[in-house]
């Protein structure tokens, strides 16, 4: 079947119930560009929930007028993402909907098109108390169009799979589905061909298929490629595939999909080897969200946010808590990233008050479908996770839908391996509010303070309590059947456990799905040290929207308790390595060193400022701290001064000044702190290893003029709607430097054929929306995102009180 895209057109109003309309004009429809996030430009509610960064919810209604396709016998829409509680109607009738909004779904539309007549296509959604993050509203990722003839091949009907890969041949598995909706039974030839990296053709084959009336079939070749480039994080090579449905001289129909070459093998022993070498997965959680675009999937963006996270040291994406999008899998793919595909954060067991709970027994084995149908072809999906911290995996009857999702997940797709991310405290959950009602008692009658006091005997820190929890026996029994039916254990913030299972269950393979950024050292050392543990996912890779403050510093009065969240006007949870905008912050570079893939140091100053208070850091909380010596206003204050390094010593040197030495390396945590009057200048630190001075890392104090900086991560755009640029805007000294303590609003306008899409920062409490012309920067920085909207040059202005004007012209491809 054809592809086309149906993503223009599209007008959106708040919906209106027809009663509602009856008393007066109902809300005027506004035109759109999908993908579209309803809630990210809409006011948010002080007296909301902060689970989901205090954002209104509601239900809208998207519309659409469209021809109908010329000459074609089947048309369909499909919908990558709607979120959520999708409802469709096609000139007026009820043409199909999808509860969930993370799957991907097709409508058939051909029994409700008019021919020779305009159609109209409704779309709505709802979002309401369904999550514990911010999810956004509406039609946010993209939709096509597919048209075909009576004898098709449909738009997820050729699959690729690898049973055998050697160093001198692979053997590539070519399945296609072949439909026909015709009224007798059909014959074609289905050719197919392979093209390699460099567009050379490495295999090809045909046979011939019948199928019956109204039926489909399968036809399946086993192709040989000789001497294959494979795939693999180091090695993204990607091969071209093309299927023919040929009747005498007649081409039928056709399909295209890209795919690569490689072999996954797991045991205890070598863990998870790709193409026969053992890989450590040094992973990242990431929420589907792309920061200040909200919800909304642009592959531009999805494929800068993989970028950005390879480059700051990460292999291996984890999806949470929800199927990934096609666009950022399509990046994983090009760019050599692993990922673990998550299916539901919920089964049976609600976590929110209309969350998908109330869906997912009738619909869960659909949406696992639509999961593996999007996977199927993509090197870069190794894994698939059947679900996040969820409550019954403690229990036979978890146990039971655990093994259900599983095989339902081998059934479909043998050839990758299924995980789950189990929360041991929560899988024994019941059992712990037992433990804290005893504990309440006890310290009720020797406190007299009741329930607070037996908690908070009980829950001393999440971090060790969770840990505490994780390695008893009582979670070894109740995780015993749900870890059993999964290729690798999945533990949320069970490192634990990871060397007791060795002993307790030899041929188990773990995978930290969850971890606190915070214990990245400790737990790579046991990643390193243990076969049978492949891999480690940070919480979080980049920063996300909802949940929000959960990695915030805290400043506490006398006598003040910490609190979870944080309150209005907080969006963020402000636990990545890597910001809503995409600026790394300190843990990043102290993973990278962790990691052992950085070699110079790097420094980090705590915020001044809070001299007096008591700081409380959560698990998921770095320190406050930023990579700056600028700090007017600051100057002969002691700041304490972080420096990360694997070295064996290093030394901290202002304007060459010798400040003294201090052990980092593993021994030490690779970290250490000085307190340092602050004074402008050149701060440096210097690393020692084996007596000898080795690499250094520099941050110097910027001084004025202030100037006001652009550089976009492209010049040339492309023209059709998916172009993006993401133009970083800095406030800067002199030299150039960054300078982090002059934030101020600035204004961008766009002209041309172009428009700003979104304008922000990485501020984790910004009072301004994303959709609003002038934002605040913070640490000295700010984003805007540019679309292209058709051919011709785009300029793009930027200004801030006390800088010059900077100009940027971005062109068409």
């Amino acid at each position: 079947m054809k592809r086309t895209p149906f993503t223009d057109g599209w007008q959106f109003r708040e919906k209106v119930n027809p009663f509602a309309e009856i008393g007066g004009p109902a809300a005027p429809y506004v035109d759109v560009s999908v993908p579209h996030d309803a809630l990210i430009r809409t006011e948010r509610d002080p007296e909301g929930e902060a689970a989901t960064a205090y954002s209104r919810g509601g239900s809208y209604q998207y519309r659409k007028v469209f021809a109908t396709p010329d000459a074609r016998d089947s048309v369909q829409i499909e919908f990558e993402g709607v979120y959520r509680d999708a409802m469709v109607y096609i000139n007026g009738d009820f043409a199909g909907q999808r509860p969930f909004g993370y799957s991907a779904f097709t409508i058939d539309a051909g029994p409700f098109l008019r021919e020779g007549e305009e159609n109209e296509i409704i779309v709505e959604a709802r979002a309401h108390r369904d999550s514990r993050w911010y999810t956004g509203a509406g039609i946010y990722r993209d939709v096509w169009l597919w048209t075909g003839g009576d004898i098709r091949i449909p738009g997820d009907g050729l699959r690729l799979s690898t049973p055998d890969v050697e160093e001198g041949g692979a053997v590539v598995e070519v399945v296609v589905t072949v439909e026909n909706a015709g009224s007798r039974a059909r014959t074609v030839d289905v050719a197919v061909r392979l093209d390699g990296p460099d567009g050379e053709q490495a295999a090809s084959g045909i046979a011939r298929i019948t199928v019956g009336p109204g039926g489909s079939a399968l036809s399946r070749q086993r192709l040989f490629v000789h001497s294959p480039r494979l795939w693999s994080e180091n090695t993204p090579e990607l091969y071209a595939a093309s299927a023919t449905l040929v009747h005498g001289d007649e081409t039928v129909d056709t399909a295209a999909a890209v795919f690569g070459i490689r072999r996954l093998q797991l045991d205890p022993v070598h863990g998870l080897r790709v193409n026969g070498r053992s890989v450590k997965l040094r992973g990242a959680c990431v929420h589907h969200d792309s920061g200040i675009l909200g919800s909304a999937t642009f592959a531009a963006a999805e494929e800068r946010r993989v970028r950005l996270l390879k480059e700051a040291g990460f292999n291996a994406i984890r999806s949470s808590h929800n199927p990934l999008s096609t666009a950022m899998l399509d990046a994983c793919d090009r760019l050599g990233v692993y990922v673990m595909d998550e299916t539901f954060d919920v089964w049976t067991s609600a976590k929110s008050d209309f969350d998908y709970s109330l869906n997912f027994s009738d619909w869960w084995e659909r949406d696992v479908e639509s999961l593996v149908a999007k996977d199927f072809n993509h090197p870069s999906v190794i894994m698939y996770s059947i679900g996040n911290e969820i409550p019954e995996t403690g229990s036979a009857v978890g146990g039971m839908q655990g093994r259900a999702l599983a095989e339902k997940i081998r059934t479909l797709d043998p050839t990758r391996f299924v995980t789950n991310a189990v929360n041991g405290m929560l899988a024994v959950i019941d059992d712990v509010k037992k433990m804290a009602a005893q504990a309440a008692s006890a310290g009720q009658a020797e406190h007299g303070d009741g329930d607070a006091a037996g908690i908070n005997t009980l829950m001393a820190g999440p971090g060790d309590f969770m840990n505490q929890i994780g390695a008893s026996a009582l979670v070894t029994e109740k995780t015993a059947e749900s870890f059993g039916v999964l290729d690798v254990a999945g533990m949320n913030y069970l490192d634990s456990r990871y060397e007791m299972d060795s002993s307790l269950f030899p041929n188990r393979i773990i995978v930290g799905t969850e971890t606190f950024p915070t214990h990245i050292d400790l737990n790579w050392a046991k990643v390193t040290a243990f076969g049978h543990v492949i891999g480690d996912f940070t919480w979080t890779g980049w920063d996300y929207l909802g949940e929000v403050g959960i990695g915030r510093p805290q400043y506490l009065a006398p006598g003040e308790a910490p609190a979870f969240g944080a309150p209005y006007p907080w969006i963020a949870a402000w636990c990545g390595d890597i910001d809503l905008v995409g600026f790394r912050r300190p843990a990043s570079y102290y993973r990278e060193i962790v990691f052992g893939l950085r070699t110079a140091p790097y420094i980090a100053v705590s915020r001044p400022g809070h001299e007096g208070a008591q700081f409380y850091a959560g698990p998921w909380t770095w320190s406050d701290s930023i990579g700056s010596w600028t700090w007017p206003g600051h100057e002969g204050d002691d700041l304490t001064v972080e420096v990360y390094s694997d070295a064996d010593e290093v030394e901290l040197r202002l304007d060459g000044r010798s400040l003294g030495r201090s052990s980092t390396g593993a021994a030490n945590r690779f970290k250490t702190e000085f307190r340092v009057p602050y004074a402008p200048g050149e701060l440096t630190a210097v690393a020692w290893r084996g007596g000898a001075a080795a690499e250094t890392f520099t941050l110097t104090t910027a001084t004025g003029p202030l100037a006001l900086a652009v550089a976009s991560d492209r010049l040339s755009l492309a023209t059709d709607g998916t172009g993006l640029a993401f133009v970083e805007l800095e406030l800067v000294g002199a030299d150039g430097t960054l300078f982090t303590a002059a934030d101020r609003d600035v204004l961008v306008t766009v002209s041309g054929a172009g428009v700003l899409l979104a304008l922000g920062s990485a501020d984790p409490a910004p009072t301004t929306l994303y959709g609003e012309s002038s934002h605040r920067t913070f640490d000295g920085r700010a984003l805007a995102v540019i679309r292209a909207t058709g051919p011709g040059p785009i300029v793009v202005s930027a200004s801030a009180e006390g800088c010059d004007v900077v100009t940027l012209v971005l062109n068409p491809e």
